[in-house]
């Protein structure tokens, strides 16, 4: 992907140094919401450059966890207790505001979700211009260098004007991809981005997962267990303890957990048998 800066690239080199080959960690991560404790006690590590998926039944806390990396729940009242480490940088410290924390981790939804009043040009470089971007030549090989790694380029670049909504859904999901990628994250989380989208459209943004993760640490979450064997190189499970808050019972490389799993209960679900 094109740099945003030469500084700022050989500051990722020194980062991607210290940090080794993980590239987050939750510590005793628990996240509640008022007096309820969706889930607790998440102790992870994401291998950098790597797919890392979630996978568990509904209400098990997958999405939970992925939306404490980015720090989505200030504003949904959620209370995030333990830490959440980027390379050296505490997510939740004092040191850490959320703005800093959402340029370095991008995020795609369940739902393709494009600026509707945008064009395809703006929808890719907004946050290059909300992070005060304004050269236009900067932009534009922004632009390209994000859509052609969404695997979009050849098919956009002579409607860039083109409104948003003119794509189909999957090519609005890759376009999605692509708005995260030109900011040049560090980990790109993903949320279900393949649940809205028809069989053909979900095996191009499979395609797109494994082939990004040569260069941004990707954060999947799914309820499909073929789609987590088809992409991952690691998989973490979490399932609902007796009380009914989410747990992480298991994780590790994904031929392991979804074949020879350590854990019962992890077995239980795999193969199908609690849900």
């Amino acid at each position: 992907m094109t740099a945003i800066s030469g500084s700022l690239k050989a500051a990722r080199a020194l980062l991607d140094e210290s940090m080794g080959d993980v590239a987050l960690k939750f510590r005793d991560v628990s996240v509640s919401f008022g007096g309820h404790v969706a889930v607790r006690g998440v102790n992870l590590e994401v291998p950098a450059h790597r797919v890392t998926t979630l996978v568990g039944p509904s209400g098990c806390g997958k999405t939970t966890v992925l939306r404490a990396v980015n720090r989505m729940h200030d504003h949904l009242g959620g209370r995030v207790q333990g830490s959440v480490l980027l390379g050296d940088l505490d997510i939740y410290g004092a040191g850490a505001p959320a703005e800093l924390v959402r340029s370095r981790v991008g995020m795609v939804f369940q739902r393709p979700n494009p600026f509707p009043t945008m064009s395809i040009f703006d929808n890719v470089v907004a946050g290059l211009r909300f992070a005060g971007v304004r050269k236009r030549h900067f932009l534009r090989d922004a632009a390209e260098s994000a859509l052609r790694h969404a695997a979009l380029w050849d098919l956009v670049k002579d409607r860039l004007n083109s409104s948003a909504l003119s794509l189909s859904g999957g090519q609005q999901q890759r376009l999605c991809i692509a708005r995260a990628l030109a900011v040049e994250p560090e980990v790109l989380l993903m949320d279900e981005p393949c649940s809205a989208l028809d069989p053909i459209a979900t095996a191009k943004v499979e395609h797109l997962i494994t082939s990004l993760a040569e260069e941004v640490t990707i954060v999947l979450v799914t309820h499909n267990m073929f789609q987590a064997a088809r992409v991952s190189d690691y998989v973490a499970v979490l399932l609902m303890g007796e009380d009914r808050v989410g747990e992480l019972v298991e994780s590790g490389p994904a031929d392991q957990v979804l074949r020879q799993p350590q854990d019962p209960r992890t077995l239980d679900y795999v193969s199908g048998r609690v849900g």
